[in-house]
């Protein structure tokens, strides 16, 4: 298991085939081998949308 500090890793923007409007998602931890899970919190602004 690796720790980081939380805002360590930088935020992406939600891609635009998945949502509408301006979303941010920040990485919560990535897929290592042999997973391939990962996670990630999704903030949406007002009036963006899945």
């Amino acid at each position: 298991m690796e720790i980081k500090q939380s805002g360590s890793q930088p935020s992406t923007r939600g891609p635009a085939e998945y949502f509408t409007g301006n979303v941010r998602i920040d990485p919560l931890f990535p897929a290592t081998d042999p997973s391939r899970v990962s996670a990630g919190l999704v903030t949406f602004e007002p009036g963006a949308r899945t």
